[in-house]
């Protein structure tokens, strides 16, 4: 995730960063250009179309749908950044669980107990690393601290973060049966330890459902014959002032596109995802400076 100052214009304006679309949409500006002039060349040089002619009348239409797919972009961007912003929700109540659960093992574990407290000291992390890994699709075993001795090896071909749920949730009924816990105080672990199984379900729904196929295929469709078409009625009132015209109109309409295809899937590499590694660390310092 890129951090920035909101308050600092001219940085944005003359910076191209790597998530920058002018960076990614280049090559179609080149495109879009030569196409442009092209046209302008053929209306106004060999096929001399006067400012009569009915293929001026075009421009119509693009005043007619531009409403539409302003629309529709709208749509598309919010429904995106609701998705980022759900991520960063369900990633906030997973750092709260976090907390509380060591808060509270912190409290109601025996003073003389060590053992248990260094084991919840790296499994409670561990689940945060498993839960950003699995949502990338991409173990990183450097990452995880090494298991408690006597933990098997987590099977890397199943859901993780599920294995250490249960490796967590089975320590604390062993606790209990040993008398260490009560069965009250097992109840009131219980709920923090079903919100790590509601946060990883909740970030797989986001990541699982991308919005329906039909409907980004229609986006970019009616983006591309927007354009396409502009320069044909354009022309005759701009002449070959159209191709940095539809340059532009295309850079706005094209980055709204991409944009919303970025944060819709906030759990992987790209510059404007969640930034689940920064939070997995502090996961890490937290539960470590409680137990």
């Amino acid at each position: 995730m890129i951090n920035y100052n909101p308050k600092d214009w001219f940085t944005f304006i003359f910076r191209i960063h790597k998530a920058d679309t002018v960076r990614k949409l280049f090559p179609m500006f080149i495109a879009l250009s030569i196409y442009s002039a092209i046209v302008a060349w053929l209306e106004l040089s060999f096929w001399k179309l006067s400012a009569n002619s009915e293929v001026k009348n075009i421009s119509l239409m693009h005043g007619l749908l531009g409403f539409v797919i302003s629309l529709l972009l709208v749509f598309r961007t919010n429904t995106a950044y609701d998705r980022w912003w759900e991520g960063r929700r369900q990633w906030g109540t997973l750092v709260n669980s976090c907390r509380n659960l060591a808060i509270k093992l912190q409290a109601m574990l025996p003073a003389g107990n060590t053992e248990a407290r260094a084991f919840f000291r790296v499994m409670i992390p561990n689940y945060a690393f498993g839960l950003k890994n699995h949502l990338r699709k991409l173990y990183k075993a450097e990452e995880m601290e090494a298991l408690p001795e006597g933990q098997p090896p987590l099977d890397l071909s199943k859901h993780v973060p599920n294995q250490l749920a249960t490796r967590i949730l089975q320590k604390i009924a062993d606790l209990q049966r040993e008398g260490q816990l009560t069965g009250d105080q097992l109840i009131v672990l219980n709920n923090e330890l079903q919100s790590f199984t509601e946060v990883c379900g909740a970030c797989e729904r986001i990541q699982s459902t991308p919005i329906p196929f039909s409907y980004s295929v229609f986006i970019k469709k009616f983006i591309f014959f927007y354009i396409m078409t502009m320069p044909f009625g354009y022309v005759f009132s701009l002449g070959y002032l159209i191709i940095p015209m539809v340059v532009f109109i295309f850079f706005v309409l094209a980055s709204l596109e991409l944009i919303a295809e970025e944060i819709e899937d906030p759990f992987g590499f790209d510059a404007n995802d969640l930034p689940t590694d920064t939070i997995s660390n502090n996961i890490r310092k937290h539960v470590g400076e409680l137990l």
